[in-house]
């Protein structure tokens, strides 16, 4: 393979990966914690889209805190795995962890 072949292979992979990071922002994840008493919702590119709070959880602030930082550690968790599954499929498995993906 010469240079030009691998610099036209480079960007293509990078058109690739600025197409994935677009779907991942259109794409929601869903997360409850204490048994839904909270529940938030982050896109792929990790931006909190909404946060829901049941009545019932509204009169302990401490527990109300502690239930919003689990969903949101959990959504941002989940949110990594979703983009590491899918740069695995565009690297095919390289195994690459490219900076400032996740």
């Amino acid at each position: 393979m010469n240079m030009q072949q691998i610099m036209r292979q480079a960007q293509k992979v990078q058109k690739q990966m600025e197409q994935l990071q677009e779907e991942a922002a259109h794409e929601v994840l869903e997360v409850s914690s204490g048994g839904g008493m909270v529940k938030v919702a982050m896109n792929g590119k990790q931006e909190l889209q909404r946060i829901e709070i049941e009545d019932e959880v509204l009169s302990d602030k401490d527990v109300l805190q502690d239930l919003i930082a689990a969903a949101v550690n959990e959504a941002v968790r989940r949110t990594q795995a979703l983009m590491q599954s899918k740069m695995q499929k565009l690297t095919g498995g390289l195994g690459l962890n490219i900076p400032g993906m996740f």
